[in-house]
C-alpha cells in the first residue's frame, strides 16, 4: 500500500508510520516540517524493519506554497496514493478571552486549511483503483461531547474538519475515494502534555497507532462519511 502521513514526526503519526514500516509491502512518505525528528523516524524504523520502504519528506502543510510542489515530491515516489493519513496539528491552551485572530489563525492553517490543500494537492493520485483519507481530529471537535476551557480554538478547528469530512465523502463518491474522521480522546503524546502538564492521557501513542492503522487499511470497506469516536470517556 502507498500511504502518505502528514504530522509523522512525533507522538501519533510517528508511532503510526513506524506501525506500518513493519510490513515492507507498505511504502510510506512521512510528512512533517522537522528534518532532524524525520532522520530520527527513519533510524528507527530501519531498526524496526533493515528493509522498510519509509520516505522522510520535510514540508511544512500550514504555509500557502505551490500546491505542486507537494504533488510533484510524492509523484516522485510513488504513482499512486492508497491511504492519506491527515495526522499534522497543533494546540493552543488558552483561555478565549486571550486568545487573538494571529492564535486561531495559526491553528486553522494547520487543523483545517492545511488539510484542504493537502487532500487538494494529492487528490489526482488517489481513487486508482480506491483510496481512504483518514482526517485525526479530536473528541472535542464532535457535537455533544466533553469540552475542556482552553480549547475553543482547537476544538472548533476539529469541529471543522469533521464537517469537511462528511462533505468530501459525499462530494468523492464518484471518484472512489473514502474519507472518515477519528475523534481521538487523550493520547500521551507531547503535544497533549505541552497543555495539560498536570493531567494522565488515556492511551499510548503506540496503541492508538495501531488502532488507527488497521482502520486505515481496513475502515473504508464499512464506512464512509463517518465521525468515529475512539475515547474512554463519555459523552
Amino acid at each position: 500500500m502507498n500511504i502518505i502521513i502528514t504530522g509523522a514526526s512525533s507522538g501519533i503519526g510517528y508511532e503510526t508510520a513506524l506501525h506500518f514500516s513493519r510490513e515492507k509491502r507498505h511504502k510510506v512518505i512521512a510528512i512533517s516540517r522537522n528534518k532532524d525528528k524525520l532522520d530520527g523516524l527513519l533510524d528507527a524504523a530501519k531498526i524496526v524493519n533493515p528493509n522498510c520502504n519509509l520516505i522522510p519528506l520535510v514540508y511544512d502543510i500550514s504555509i500557502p506554497n505551490d500546491k505542486n510542489e507537494l504533488f510533484l515530491l510524492a509523484k516522485k515516489e510513488m504513482s499512486n496514493v492508497d491511504i492519506l493519513i491527515n495526522n499534522a496539528g497543533v494546540l493552543i491552551n488558552k483561555p478565549f478571552r486571550e486568545l487573538t485572530i494571529a492564535d486561531f489563525e495559526m491553528i486553522y492553517n494547520t487543523n483545517v486549511f492545511g488539510v484542504v490543500k493537502t487532500i487538494q494537492t494529492l487528490l489526482p493520485m488517489m481513487g486508482k483503483p480506491a483510496s481512504h483519507i483518514v482526517n485525526i481530529g479530536s473528541i472535542g471537535g464532535v457535537e455533544g461531547s466533553m469540552k475542556f476551557k482552553g480549547l475553543s480554538a482547537y476544538s472548533s478547528s476539529k469541529g471543522a474538519l469533521a464537517i469537511l469530512t462528511e462533505c468530501l465523502a459525499e462530494e468523492f463518491k464518484d471518484l472512489n475515494i473514502s474519507v472518515n474522521y477519528l475523534a481521538l480522546g487523550s493520547v500521551k503524546t507531547e503535544m497533549f502534555s505541552a497543555a495539560f502538564p498536570e493531567a494522565k492521557a488515556q492511551v499510548k501513542p503506540q496503541d492508538m497507532a495501531k488502532y488507527i492503522a488497521d482502520f486505515a487499511l481496513n475502515g473504508f470497506h464499512f464506512m464512509n462519511g463517518k465521525i468515529v469516536q475512539v475515547s474512554k470517556s463519555t459523552p
